[in-house]
């Protein structure tokens, strides 16, 4: 049995131990054992738990570099990983929506109709008037082709598609640098994804930003070097080298990806 000790200053207790009971079977049967969909603050926790143990190691992969939702690969340690040991399918969702344009949250919302549960459902990658692209579990590609065939007002087909055919926006990026008279994380997100900070601040209220893919709600909270700040559809904001200047300010660096 792998030390459950490990839990007890974890976040996400429910899903560690779930992983946790996934890397027993790993250990046990010589296998390379997959998890579900995780969140990238699930995915983080993970890692850092995993990173601790000798016995396994693991393997986080959602089909693509930039993939926000992913599955884990777990193996003993004597044993190699590699991406195509995760499983995963890549599906399209055909429709025309010209005349009724989809969101993200209409998609994944009439994936989830159909009774699927989340940690099933990987990214969904919205194509404008086309319809989306979507990764999930491969056992699942059937059910969808016979369930899921409707978005909003737009008929949809389901099919299965190849990896060369899923299209993948690469994120644009651009070096920032501003001088702060402090840390808030309202002041520098304002500055990074280019606002104003009283609209910042309603984004922060309104719990839509995330500081390491964790819900951060106070605008006074406060930044470090290497924080990743995540706005859905705003793109994200990694936090460089923070130096003080002269007249005790603070100089960050950024890098904004859209």
């Amino acid at each position: 049995m792998l030390p459950r000790d490990l839990l007890n200053h974890v976040e996400n207790r429910d899903t560690l131990s779930r992983l946790l009971d996934l890397g027993d079977r790993a250990v046990q049967t010589w296998e390379v054992v997959c998890s579900d969909f995780l969140s990238p603050p699930e995915i983080t926790e993970a890692l850092q738990v995993f990173g601790k143990m000798t016995e396994i190691h693991c393997l986080a992969w959602g089909g693509y570099e930039q993939a926000e939702r992913q599955r884990l690969a777990i193996a003993r340690s004597e044993l190699p990983l590699d991406p195509s040991m995760v499983s995963l399918t890549a599906i399209s969702i055909a429709g025309n929506f010209l005349f009724d344009t989809a969101t993200h949250r209409d998609f994944l919302g009439a994936i989830l109709g159909t009774g699927i549960e989340r940690q099933k459902v990987g990214d969904v990658n919205v194509l404008g008037e086309k319809g989306a692209q979507a990764i999930v579990v491969p056992e699942l590609v059937e059910y969808l082709q016979l369930h899921f065939n409707q978005v909003r007002t737009v008929p949809v087909k389901v099919n299965a598609i190849a990896w060369e055919e899923l299209k993948i926006r690469i994120p644009v990026t651009k070096e920032l640098t501003s001088t702060e008279a402090s840390l808030r994380l309202d002041a520098i997100a304002s500055f990074g994804f280019g606002m104003s900070r009283s609209k910042m601040v309603d984004l922060i209220n309104g719990e839509d930003v995330r500081v390491n893919w964790k819900t951060i709600s106070q605008p006074n909270y406060q930044l470090k070097s290497g924080d990743l700040i995540a706005i859905r559809g705003k793109g994200r904001v990694t936090i460089g080298d923070i130096m003080i200047t002269k007249k005790e300010r603070y100089r960050v660096q950024m890098t904004r990806s859209v």
